[in-house]
């Protein structure tokens, strides 16, 4: 515990809490809390440690989330793309789509189809006009950010690959140079809808999903020599050369044999800006040794959080309760091996969320990008029935949007961590409590809390000689601003 005295002054602080009692990214006003004494709960700043550059907080578009978006009637898509990217919003900073189709999508479809096509001549976006583009093109609109997209794709057309098909299979060797030049077409085909795209993952669930929907298997080493010896030179050797490539995509508990042979050399670690990961392997871990050791193996490199989501559930429609309970289940519970049953048991959802932004970002993640922005009461469109939930919920049919406690806790980090932001240090002495803060680039400070315990956590933030109590509510997460 931290004695904290008189000679303190205080400090101007704004605070917002999302709670499991109502609040809804809720303004409110502490100066009346009390924690007067020489023994007090602390969260001590200090600013002048620094870690990390953030990148940003956000979702996905994908075919499934702008198919629904269009089925909206207008005043409920300027609603959703206003939460989502509007200043008065989560102000959505980074973002991730794909590249041809997913499991989230209407059905298979690529961008060329030609196998003699290896110039790519043919290629075309045309598929993506009545959907996908449209959205990301009013998301623009709104954000004043200029919010950030990473792209993946989840497979290469079937022709290119060793066993002809959409699922499994892996990229013929024939085909590496067309392989690597529809990257290129890519983000040159976009570029002309003046979407410009900031990063690319080379493959989506490069391990493989089971044989079940779009995928295509890489090795480690099969990823850095395609990179190496491919997609880096071409991208070099293109307007493109500043796009950042990221390596793996994948769960956190492989992460480390990946990163280890992206960087094996200068020659291959100089095209990885850095890895990607998600967080599908447990619903309570967030693999901080790991982190710590990827992040270790080349300090000069990103991690990014490409893709979270409740998975294996159909969404609780206008249910808030349910999102706070611990009754949500993911794939593991029912289908994880015998030795990892242990790291799928049932979870509060929200506290999933805030566990594992806190977690990556006391971590060294630099950005953190939620999965499907709206998905539907089904927890779909998608084709092989692999529902899940998002954190807008819509009935097309009835015109209706609900939003889940899901969406406030994003924007408990989104909208107030700007681009830019470092994380600096800080000593919490409340183990009832998670926390983490940042210095956004006009100098504020953030501090977000995390509380999953049933009591209201009461304390105080000290930065140098100034103090300012807080005042968390049970099961809750609080964002504090400290202005400069």
């Amino acid at each position: 515990m931290q004695s904290c005295t008189s000679q303190h002054s205080i400090l101007k602080v704004e605070v917002y809490e999302t709670s499991a009692e109502g609040h809804q990214l809720e303004k409110l006003n502490l100066s009346d809390a009390k924690n007067d004494g020489e023994n007090v709960s602390a969260i001590i700043l200090n600013p002048n440690k620094t870690f990390q550059k953030i990148l940003g907080f956000g979702g996905a578009f994908t075919e499934s989330s702008a198919y629904l978006y269009s089925k909206l009637g207008q005043a409920n898509k300027d609603k959703i793309i206003s939460a989502y990217f509007g200043e008065d919003g989560a102000k959505y900073s980074l973002t991730r789509t794909v590249i041809a189709s997913t499991d989230f999508a209407l059905g298979h479809y690529s961008y060329v189809s030609d196998p003699e096509d290896l110039d790519l001549k043919t290629f075309s976006i045309s598929h993506d006009l009545e959907y996908l583009i449209p959205m990301i093109k009013d998301a623009q609109k709104t954000s004043k950010n200029n919010f950030k997209i990473i792209a993946s794709p989840w497979t290469a057309p079937p022709f290119m690959k060793d066993n002809n098909s959409w699922i499994d299979g892996k990229l013929l060797p024939k085909y590496n140079k067309t392989w690597a030049l529809f990257f290129e077409k890519y983000l040159a085909e976009y570029q002309k809808k003046d979407i410009n795209i900031w990063g690319l993952t080379v493959e989506n669930e490069p391990n493989g999903n089971g044989g079940n929907w779009e995928s295509m298997r890489f090795r480690p080493k099969e990823m850095t020599d395609f990179v190496q010896n491919y997609l880096g030179p071409q991208l070099e050797n293109s307007p493109f050369k500043n796009v950042k490539i990221l390596g793996y995509d994948q769960n956190r508990a492989d992460l480390l044999k990946w990163t280890k042979e992206m960087y094996r050399s200068k020659e291959s670690s100089k095209y990885f800006a850095g890895a990607a990961i998600h967080w599908y392997d447990s619903t309570y871990d967030y693999f901080p040794q790991i982190l710590d050791e990827a992040h270790a193996q080349n300090p000069d490199k990103l991690i990014i959080q490409t893709e979270a989501c409740v998975d294996a559930d159909v969404p609780h429609w206008e249910d808030d309760a349910w999102y706070w309970n611990k009754e949500a289940t993911d794939w593991g519970f029912d289908w994880a091996s015998k030795e990892d049953k242990y790291l799928h048991p049932k979870y509060v959802p929200v506290y999933r969320y805030a566990r594992d932004i806190i977690g990556c970002l006391n971590h060294s993640v630099s950005g953190w990008i939620d999965w499907n922005m709206i998905l539907d009461k089904q927890g779909g469109p998608n084709w092989f029935k692999n529902w899940c939930v998002a954190p807008v919920i819509v009935d097309p049919e009835k015109d209706q949007v609900y939003f889940t406690p899901i969406y406030y806790v994003m924007a408990q980090f989104s909208k107030f961590i700007e681009p830019n932001a470092v994380r600096i240090d800080l000593k919490n002495d409340n183990e009832k409590l998670m926390t983490t803060a940042v210095k956004n680039p006009n100098g504020d400070l953030v501090v977000v809390i995390f509380n999953p315990s049933e009591e209201v956590q009461k304390g105080k933030i000290v930065l140098g000689k100034k103090v300012a109590n807080y005042e968390i509510s049970k099961k809750a997460i609080q964002t504090i601003i400290i202005k400069n």
